[in-house]
């Protein structure tokens, strides 16, 4: 048996099947720059496309065939490989994927997991830090050492980095303000009060990509709504 094959996870399936599955989540990885999927094809996910996106680094005739046998529908993606994300990365060495381990998304309860490109709108570990650093300013807490460590690794190879990190927290700020006031006119005008919770009724649009334990949301609570028992 070939070194190689001694470590990549069959996940299942046939050699067939599980290079199509691949080819899939790659693809979807660079459509949408972050996705959720079981934790093993996660990692399997991460390890291909930190090679893809070298190879959209190099940028050569070799480089391109490679990548190109590795997409589906690779006429639509190649441009943003060998574009957008070859000059996002240019002076970064590696890690261009972020792995987080996550709650069960199905009922069989498979150990889950969210891969995301990193220094992109989807990255977790910037928009976390954002939300970490709004809580300081509007609570006047000290910097921890946590933030810090967060700040420096979200801002070291993003363009423009701490502008686009205080960009990002003036925003969020905005978002919360405009949230709130819409939440009390709602309230004053109808009587409608919400709530975090990780339950859903079967009703919402949110139930199939959000339900899970910690999966919280925001609920509207209606008038009359108190005794509705909500779907988890």
């Amino acid at each position: 048996m070939p070194a190689s094959s001694m470590y990549r996870r069959p996940l299942g399936r046939s050699s067939a099947h599980r290079q199509s599955l691949l080819r899939n989540l790659v693809t979807a990885l660079i459509r949408e720059e972050s996705i959720s999927t079981t934790y093993p094809k996660a990692k399997e996910t991460q390890r291909l496309v930190e090679k893809l996106i070298t190879l959209g680094k190099k940028d050569t005739n070799a480089t391109r065939s490679r990548a190109h046998s590795m997409l589906f529908e690779p006429e639509k993606y190649m441009s943003k490989l060998f574009g957008e994300l070859k000059q996002r990365y240019t002076n970064r060495p590696g890690g261009y994927t972020r792995l987080l381990r996550c709650e069960p998304l199905k009922n069989d309860s498979a150990a889950s997991a969210i891969l995301s490109l990193v220094d992109g709108p989807k990255d977790m570990r910037f928009s976390m830090t954002a939300k970490a650093l709004l809580r300081q300013q509007e609570e006047n807490l000290p910097m921890n050492e946590i933030t810090a460590t967060n700040i420096r690794k979200v801002t070291r190879f993003r363009q423009g980095g701490a502008n686009a990190l205080a960009k990002a927290v003036k925003e969020l700020s905005i978002a919360q303000k405009q949230e709130k006031e819409s939440e009390e006119n709602e309230f004053k005008e109808k009587g409608t009060r919400f709530k975090w919770t990780s339950e859903l009724k079967r009703s919402d649009p949110r139930w199939v990509e959000k339900r899970g334990p910690g999966r919280l949301v925001r609920r509207k609570i209606e008038k009359g709504d108190e005794e509705d028992v909500p779907v988890a």
